[in-house]
């Protein structure tokens, strides 16, 4: 749902549409449970949550970063922390491909949380839920909503930079967007809910310079200001806020589609005389209304083809396998 979030969505927060397509498994997501700790690891709530706040209060963008990282793990073969794999002589993970390289960041902070976890409850969370707790953790912290996040989920054993590659694009159109959250089982009105991730982070310069240098649906005067950091060519890691209150979670995100100002292309295909028009002024008028929708579609997202059971593993260091 990057720079916080510089590829789509976070983020993040980013290419064609998604070739993999992962289905929701009724059993496996059955598994999942809110208290799968509660007897194993009843202080994982607490240690996942301090070391969030400690990190936010640090860097108040790193709620963003987190809510990314979450996002570009779940989209490629489900929340499996795949992402956080390292890579090595022998093997070649997600974090080099295209949409990660040089923007996805709080790895460390995972790292951090997995190393008091482990010190808490030895060998027995996995750094897929520590991701998912954080995720929801960070955006609380920064001023969104929270949920109830299902846990039970156990960790990969590879990944793919391959499909890792086809996360969805920040230069996409709303019909390839649609396509691209389809393909995870979910409607647009969940898609248009999840983008609003991008309320809190920023984007690259190289991300956003076609659409503030040559888009016809754009605030000329945003343009403008946009353009004063991002040259027409050179700068390509400069930063951009996706909107006037980049570290607080609140509904500015749809007010700025509204007045033509979304950063990257496929924010502003959400509000372009489209199908998600009429959701987006609802969000932009109703932050409640957001709140609980984006919390419901991130719920849905910590679902994806989880890993559980006897499959993958409960690694020891989120970077290596076991």
């Amino acid at each position: 749902m990057a720079a916080s979030i510089n590829t789509h969505f976070f983020l993040m927060i980013t290419l064609p549409a998604i070739l993999i397509i992962l289905v929701f498994s009724g059993s496996a997501t059955a598994q999942l449970s809110s208290n799968f700790y509660a007897t194993s690891c009843p202080r994982l709530p607490t240690i996942v949550l301090n070391g969030m706040r400690q990190a936010v209060s640090s860097d108040r963008r790193m709620g963003a970063s987190i809510l990314r990282l979450f996002f570009h793990d779940c989209f490629v073969n489900g929340c499996d922390a795949s992402i956080l794999l390292d890579d090595t002589a022998t093997f070649t993970g997600e974090q080099n491909a295209l949409p990660n390289r040089n923007s996805v960041r709080g790895y460390e902070v995972i790292d951090t949380i997995k190393a008091n976890v482990e010190a808490a409850c030895n060998a027995t969370v996995s750094c897929a839920d520590i991701l998912a707790l954080a995720a929801r953790d960070g955006v609380s912290l920064v001023g969104g909503p929270t949920w109830t996040v299902p846990l039970g989920r156990r960790d990969a054993r590879t990944a793919s930079q391959a499909q890792a590659n086809q996360l969805p694009s920040p230069f996409s159109d709303l019909a390839t967007l649609i396509s691209n959250f389809n393909d995870k089982g979910f409607t647009p009105a969940e898609m248009t809910a999840l983008s609003g991730g991008h309320t809190i982070g920023f984007a690259q310069c190289s991300s956003f310079r076609n659409r503030i240098y040559n888009a016809t649906n754009i605030d000329p005067a945003f343009a403008t200001t946009r353009r004063a950091t991002c040259p027409a060519s050179g700068g390509d890691s400069n930063l951009a806020p996706f909107d006037t209150t980049q570290n607080t979670f609140d509904n500015n995100y749809y007010r700025a589609l509204v007045a033509r100002r979304g950063l990257l292309r496929s924010d502003q295909e959400l509000f372009n005389n489209g199908s998600q028009d009429a959701l987006v002024r609802t969000y932009s008028t109703n932050p409640a209304r957001f709140n609980t929708d984006f919390a419901a579609a991130m719920v849905k997202m910590s679902n994806l083809s989880p890993l559980t059971g006897t499959n993958g593993e409960i690694r020891r260091n989120c970077g290596v396998v076991n």
